[in-house]
């Protein structure tokens, strides 16, 4: 039961981040290559300047990997935190004499319910993501 919940976490935020990655980020990479395509073109800056462009060339994209990146890792630390308090409930189970059978289905039960609180949350940071974006643009 705690494998499926997972799998459906994961396949929520895979198809999240793909659709993230055709809606913004490729257009961004293009961007950032025609300019720093543009860079390289022009014949009387030095090397340095060169440099300077494409570094700035690829500020933007690199903002909007740094924001999913923190995103997916808030989303994935508050995934833990759920899965962690589940083994401490089912560690205090056993030791208070609770029967393993029962534990385990408990923890099953658990860890099901935090799969299914973070697939609800995967549209909310999907749009955060989107709106975060959007926003390197203005």
């Amino acid at each position: 039961m705690a494998e499926a919940a997972q799998s459906r976490v994961q396949a929520a935020v895979e198809s999240a981040v793909q659709g993230l990655e055709r809606e913004r980020i490729r257009g961004m990479q293009g961007a950032m290559f025609r300019c720093s395509a543009r860079c390289c073109e022009d014949g009387t800056a030095s090397m340095q300047e060169v440099q300077r462009c494409i570094e700035r060339c690829h500020a933007p994209l690199a903002q909007a990997q740094a924001i999913v990146t923190a995103e997916l890792e808030h989303f994935q630390d508050r995934l833990s935190r759920c899965t962690l308090h589940c083994n401490d409930k089912a560690k205090d189970a056993l030791e208070a004499g609770g029967a393993e059978a029962r534990v385990r289905g408990q923890l099953d039960a658990c860890l099901a319910a935090c799969g299914d609180d973070h697939l609800r949350l995967v549209p909310a940071m999907a749009k955060k993501m989107k709106d975060s974006l959007a926003a390197l643009r203005q």
